[in-house]
């Protein structure tokens, strides 16, 4: 019998939104970065996404959605929003911030909505994987389901 699977902030959302998604359980795996992630859900690098919180020089918050095995260019991340600059958040700060822990930070769901970016590759993939809210658990959602319960910035976000 299948291991039923608690309901996340994301997936509520979802849910209250009549999006199709699907949800995958990795948590059994021991898998932690995204590149295992990947590895474990047998998917392309390209489809799973992982999600960066950053502030800017104005000190406000941004969230960046990147495949899982490339670097967050903070110059084309600034120039997305706007901004002078952009550094990544302290893990520490992210549960308070934004009500994920590291490892479980959906772009669905946290505390407050900010201004949300992903990379353009995303345009490439019929489907993509992003954290289902929690540590070992994904979301296959397709961009334009995503857009319906995000603002999404489409912009070249990751070092070439």
């Amino acid at each position: 019998m299948a291991k039923k699977i608690s309901k996340t902030n994301a997936m509520r959302i979802l849910d209250q939104h009549h999006i199709d998604y699907q949800v995958f359980d990795y948590s059994d795996s021991g898998a932690i970065s995204g590149i295992e992630v990947a590895d474990r859900l047998n998917q392309s690098y390209d489809q799973v996404f992982k999600t960066l919180v950053c502030v800017g020089a104005s000190k406000n918050h941004y969230v960046f959605i990147i495949p899982v095995d490339k670097e967050l260019d903070l110059k084309q991340a600034a120039k997305a929003v706007n901004e002078k600059n952009v550094e990544m958040i302290k893990s520490k700060d992210l549960l308070g911030l934004t009500g994920y822990i590291h490892g479980g930070c959906s772009p669905i769901g946290m505390k407050k909505l900010f201004v949300t970016s992903i990379d353009d590759s995303v345009l490439k993939q019929e489907m993509i994987y992003i954290s289902g809210g929690k540590i070992g658990l994904q979301i296959q959602i397709r961009l334009e389901d995503l857009q319906k319960v995000i603002p999404l910035n489409i912009s070249q976000l990751i070092k070439d």
